[in-house]
């Protein structure tokens, strides 16, 4: 095994390289760099990059798998060293790469009208220069373009095409005016200069970077979109938000489908100009939340897109690098597991504070885009301008960038082995979430996803309208409803099949009680599978409902039954465990088991009043029932998901652990023994499987950025396999020795560095 993870042994390399011609050129230390690279014979890389335009049949978008971008600024004109980033590009690499073109501004002698150049520009083609050198070195070449601002000029021409509130004032970001989606912008303007790059340049694609127009907390009042939604609905664009009122959620999918329709209008644009696989992609994000914020329909387009490039670049303490992963396979289960999904990764410190000139530490970089791999993204090296005063975020990349490159063929492709699924909805986030999804949404999605990366559970996300096909397709047979309240009837009917055919369910929350609006029902839609009904009198209705249960109450707590069923393993020395949420009394079917109980709020203070007053109630925190169907139902009207998201309590994590491993039967993929917080992701390809084990153990886990990676090992791991008899590690790159017993294989890693990946034959 490696004794030092790639991004340190590569920037040794690197220093001892390149050390004597930095202290050359003082003033302009990022051309020392390239004129090493070119005195070393680093001028293109034709020669060891996979062509984007070979003729194996597959399109560029199914086979370009390393990317790289130089987010051009308005100076870059006059600056930019394309040899230097030629030697880049093959340092790294990369099959494809990201080039501005236009959209705010142009980096191409434009003829539009009021499509302005950069600065420096001129009658210089910078996109063209760059693009046709990558093409001579065999790269796909997307044109980046950022559509949906522009400057006061063109603001002044035409303020009839831009978004402005309900007073008129015109929506800004710094100085930028934000374009409105039903007018001329995103209907001539913008479509004018697709055709005219398509038609000079023939890209083989376009992204754009923020191509989604105003945000939900934006609602644009112009002519153009009161005329069009009065035509819709018969009303006017709603002055405030209520999502009680339907004419405000007839607003909010009203501009999910204007978004669609902006994608399939810039495809068919992109396609006729530029052929059948010119293909417009946008961006889209990571995070379920702000996917609903900005109006894009992650699984309408994940369906229908050929290639999703995610923009995505950071980690957020409460969440960790494991949410790489997950984002990962949740775009996957919707999408399609052959879409690739490239996400850019910022080089620099992108933080609270945006240093976007300075060096991300390596380890932090390292962490995040080996949870990306891991969960099926492919790396996309971002920079921000062609200068970088930091040389040291030029190297970070191009150690991970070729060890991707060197094993490729085990990280694409491949089907995930699980048997839980994590399910979700967007409109649970829109429409129960509303304006509080964090706390709704988020926290119990997290709670749930960080238990089980802590106990070593294999999940797959799975959105509420594929269960049938997701659950069929990867045999899952246990689902997990992290408080998702908002379904309809039809969805409700798709989980009670899945139980019916003997699939386990594990709900919490609130999830069922409201139908897909977000209104509450009289009951729970699931309450036949759940074995709960409401009280005839009782306090959750629309907006108090989210209310209550947001509520965080302190010095709460939950009983144990006296009788210890088995998902109160390992908590024999204890009669409590602390709880900080809220719950209402409930009735309970009677085939039901009910090991949890809420215990009332006692004083904080003094210490001579902490005792408690009520030491138990029939209030239950938890009902497990069996069916006659052989499946088995655990609800938890206790928020312990979001508790754990937010409190991080062991007993919560553990908790949650034994309901699924009961509800699982025990019967998990692999078994992974040893200490440290480590991520685990198996998957199947013909003949073999790929056991991915990231290290998420750092004095920086829950606090960017990480300094350093702290080493792990050994353990001892088993995986359920019928044809393996091999293993071998693809970051030693040698073989390990394995045992076959009992249906498992058998193996010792002595030591885990930053990450591993297994193959098994």
């Amino acid at each position: 095994m490696s004794a030092d993870p790639l991004w340190l042994s590569s920037r040794r390399e690197f220093l001892r390289r390149f050390a004597g011609a930095t202290a050359l050129l003082g003033a302009k230390p990022w051309l020392n760099v390239a004129s090493a690279a070119a005195a070393s014979g680093a001028a293109t890389n034709a020669d060891v990059n996979a062509s984007a335009h070979s003729a194996d049949g597959a399109p560029w978008f199914r086979r370009c798998y390393r990317w790289g971008q130089t987010n051009l600024t308005e100076v870059d004109p006059e600056r930019f060293d394309l040899p230097f980033w030629r030697a880049q590009w093959k340092r790294t690499c990369v099959q494809g790469v990201v080039v501005n073109a236009g959209g705010i501004v142009a980096y191409y002698p434009t003829k539009i009208p009021l499509h302005r150049r950069a600065a420096k520009l001129g009658e210089h083609d910078l996109f063209g220069d760059i693009l046709r050198a990558a093409r001579a070195d065999g790269l796909a070449v997307q044109a980046r373009m950022d559509s949906n601002r522009a400057d006061e000029s063109f603001y002044r021409a035409h303020p009839d095409w831009f978004a402005v509130d309900a007073n008129g004032k015109p929506y800004q970001v710094t100085d930028l005016y934000v374009a409105c989606v039903n007018g001329p912008y995103y209907d001539e303007h913008i479509p004018a200069i697709l055709r005219e790059v398509a038609t000079l340049y023939s890209p083989d694609g376009f992204t754009d970077n923020n191509w989604n127009g105003p945000m939900r907390h934006q609602p644009c009042f112009c002519e153009n979109c009161q005329a069009k939604f009065r035509a819709r609905s018969g009303h006017g664009i709603p002055v405030k938000a209520d999502w009680n009122d339907p004419v405000y959620r007839d607003w909010i999918m009203w501009n999910y489908e204007r978004r669609l329709q902006i994608w399939d209008n810039f495809n068919r644009i992109t396609r006729e100009a530029g052929g059948p696989h010119c293909i417009w992609v946008g961006m889209m994000a990571g995070a379920q939340n702000w996917q609903s914020r900005v109006f894009r329909d992650d699984r309408e387009i994940y369906r229908r897109t050929e290639l999703i490039m995610l923009d995505d670049q950071r980690r957020f303490d409460g969440e960790g690098f494991q949410h790489n992963g997950e984002i990962g396979q949740r775009i996957h289960s919707v999408g399609g597991w052959e879409k690739l999904i490239p996400e850019s990764n910022a080089m620099y410190h992108l933080a609270d504070h945006n240093f976007r000139l300075a060096a991300k530490p390596p380890a932090e970089v390292y962490s995040w885009v080996l949870e990306g791999i891991a969960g099926g993204v492919q790396p996309w090296w971002h920079h921000v301008g062609s200068q970088q005063p930091d040389q040291r975020q030029l190297h970070t990349a191009q150690p991970l960038w070729q060890w991707h490159r060197d094993h490729e063929e085990f990280l694409v492709n491949r089907m995930p082995v699980a048997q839980i699924g994590l399910v979700w909805s967007q409109r649970n986030m829109d429409f129960f979430g509303r304006d509080d999804g964090a706390a709704q949404v988020d926290d119990p999605w997290n709670g749930f996803m960080q238990a089980m990366v802590r106990a070593r559970i294999p999940y797959v996300p799975v959105h509420l309208d594929d269960v049938e096909r997701v659950t069929r397709e990867l045999g899952l047979r246990t689902l997990v409803l992290p408080n998702l309240a908002a379904m309809s009837d039809g969805q409700a009917a798709s989980l009670r099949a899945f139980v019916a055919a003997g699939g386990s369910l594990f709900a919490t929350g609130l999830s069922s009680l409201c139908n897909e609006w977000g209104e509450t029902r009289e009951d729970f839609s699931l309450a036949d599978v759940l074995g709960v009904h409401l009280p005839e009198k009782h306090a959750w209705r629309n907006d108090a409902l989210r209310l209550r249960q947001a509520k965080e109450w302190t010095q709460t707590y939950l009983r144990l039954a006296s009788s210890r069923h088995p998902v109160l393993r390992g908590f024999e020395e204890t009669e409590i465990l602390a709880f900080g949420g809220v719950l209402e009394d409930l009735r309970v079917a009677e085939d039901a088991v009910v090991p949890l109980t809420f215990i009332p709020a006692i004083p904080t203070s003094p210490p001579e009043e902490v005792w408690m007053r009520v030491p138990s109630t029939e209030i239950p925190g938890l009902v497990l029932r069996e069916l006659k169907s052989g499946a088995r139902v655990a609800y938890s009207p206790a928020d312990l998901d979001r508790r754990f998201s937010r409190e991080n309590l062991p007993d919560h994590g553990d908790l949650l652990r034994n309901i699924l491993l009961w509800l699982a039967r025990d019967d998990v993929p692999f078994i992974i023994e040893g200490t440290g917080l480590v991520d685990a992701h198996l998957y199947s390809q013909p003949g073999r499987r790929v056991l991915h084990l990231v290290n998420l153990t750092s004095a920086g886990t829950w606090r960017t950025p990480v300094h350093e990676v702290i080493p792990l090992g050994p353990f001892q791991i088993k995986v359920k396999t019928e044809n393996s008899s091999r293993v071998r590690s693809l970051v030693s790159n040698k073989p390990l020795h394995g045992e076959i017993r009992d249906g498992w294989i058998h193996f010792e890693v002595a030591r885990l560095v930053d990450h591993d990946v297994f193959v098994l034959e």
